[in-house]
């Protein structure tokens, strides 16, 4: 900062030498002082209140977590990976019956089983500083800060992979600065605990992608691979993958199925937030304009997955025995 000062100091003493070199009248020289002078105050100014705001912020912070327990990054680990996986059902000869009644599908899966469309999808759309970031992106976080406080039409969020990981398996979906307080320091107590590799592993097994095609809430990406489109997730095309990334940000508003299985009327909101997903993709150089513009005129309707009976319907007796 005092190097910056004293460059422009200089630079202001070699503009009056020019000036009187050129003969300009001497009001013109304690003109410029005068500027010089508030220029100076307002700087100071500036960094005072920005260090006030600083200082305050981090009160405040420090205020809304000083009850938190320092977690154990065993006990995270612990927190972190339990979620439930649905139970397969199989009769004596080996053939499935089908998953045991539950309110959520889900099926568990390894992110190298995963298809590389579909990692680069959610990261582009979630996360695009997912590899850089310690658990929190501050200037992301004073974005959708001004943008809750000013009650901003536009909402872009401010929450990493890790954080929404932290929120859905450690706190609760309660909307409070305190809650996002301790988001926060979980987050990048989190990112200490374990690497990247498993924390994207297990947000993409516990994060809910809406509806499947019988009407089953799901959760994780497999789950959402096989009911949307009827594939694995390692199988998932760029489009497909899009579509599926998508879908976290409202599950049910894009979902392409209706509670009872059936294809909703309209699917512009799901297709609508896939096309922006392709577009983070092609700006972040992940995919070609020729790739995109493919991906853009994929017919998502006609290739979503068959509605398929759940087992309750063709063996509602042996199932609820089971």
């Amino acid at each position: 900062m005092k190097e910056y000062f004293s460059k422009a100091h200089k630079a202001y003493k070699a503009f009056k030498n020019k000036l009187g070199e050129l003969g300009i009248i001497k009001g013109a020289s304690i003109a410029y002082k005068v500027v010089w002078n508030l220029f100076l105050i307002f700087i100071t100014f500036g960094l005072m209140a920005a260090f006030f705001a600083f200082g305050v912020g981090a009160g405040y912070f420090a205020s809304l977590v000083k009850d938190e327990q320092v977690e154990s990054y065993e006990n995270m680990k612990e927190r972190i990976y339990n979620y439930e996986v649905s139970s397969q059902v199989y009769f004596a000869d080996n053939k499935l019956l089908g998953n045991l009644r539950s309110d959520l599908e889900r099926k568990e899966i390894k992110v190298e089983d995963v298809s590389d469309y579909a990692k680069q999808a959610i990261i582009a759309t979630e996360d695009n500083y997912f590899y850089d970031h310690k658990g929190i992106v501050p200037k992301a976080l004073i974005r959708a800060t001004f943008q809750e406080l000013t009650n901003s039409s536009v909402q872009t969020g401010g929450s990493t992979l890790t954080q929404q990981l932290v929120k859905n398996q450690i706190l609760t979906n309660e909307v409070s600065f305190e809650r996002k307080a301790k988001e926060i320091l979980l987050a990048m107590r989190l990112e200490r605990a374990i690497d990247k590799h498993d924390i994207l592993e297990a947000y993409l097994n516990i994060v809910s992608f809406g509806r499947n095609s019988s009407g089953q809430n799901i959760a994780g990406i497999e789950a959402a691979a096989q009911g949307i489109f009827g594939v694995s997730a390692k199988d998932l095309n760029l489009p497909q993958a899009a579509f599926i990334a998508g879908l976290p940000q409202n599950p049910f508003s894009y979902t392409p199925f209706n509670n009872d299985g059936t294809v909703k009327k309209s699917l512009e909101p799901g297709l609508k937030r896939m096309k922006t997903v392709l577009l983070r993709m092609y700006m972040e150089g992940l995919i070609d304009k020729k790739q995109y513009n493919e991906a853009i005129a994929y017919n998502v309707k006609a290739n979503l997955a068959k509605p398929k009976p759940i087992p309750q319907k063709t063996y509602p007796y042996f199932h609820f025995e089971v």
